[in-house]
């Protein structure tokens, strides 16, 4: 008897262990997902701002942001460098997908290995939650006739 529930109780941490594990993957990957959401936003604002100066004069006077400071420079110098940033970001971003979908297959992976399924909310809790969303949702249309 006293070494079935011994058993039992390296069993529960195993299990304890295990769920650990996926837990802190789990956790990984949706830091993935929002480190990429967030480059993704600043490759858009690179976009932004290139198309803004792009057709300027290149010699017109424009501000960068360096390192907390505000630098003064012409757009010659400043357009080259802001393009450099962006395609960096798209660097970094496809090596960070890359790294989602290896993380992905880990998880798929682990599920497989140790037999984890997750387990969905009661109908009831799933239907409340669908109307609630569904109320909250916005569109943002901009003026008519443009």
């Amino acid at each position: 008897m006293a070494s079935k529930a011994g058993s039992d109780g390296k069993e529960a941490i195993n299990e304890q262990v295990i769920a650990n594990t996926y837990a802190n993957m789990r956790t990984e990957m949706n830091q993935l997902y929002t480190k990429i959401t967030e480059l993704e936003m600043e490759v858009s604002e690179h976009s932004l701002v290139i198309g803004t100066i792009e057709p300027l004069d290149p010699s017109r006077r424009c501000y960068r942001m360096i390192g907390g400071v505000l630098v003064e420079r012409t757009i010659n110098e400043v357009l080259p460098a802001v393009k450099r940033n962006k395609e960096g970001l798209e660097e970094v971003i496809a090596r960070m997908h890359e790294a989602l979908e290896r993380k992905k297959k880990e998880i798929t992976e682990f599920e497989l290995k140790y037999k984890i399924r997750i387990r969905k909310a009661d109908n009831d809790a799933g239907e409340e939650g669908g109307k609630k969303e569904g109320t909250a949702q916005g569109v943002l249309v901009g003026p008519a006739g443009q």
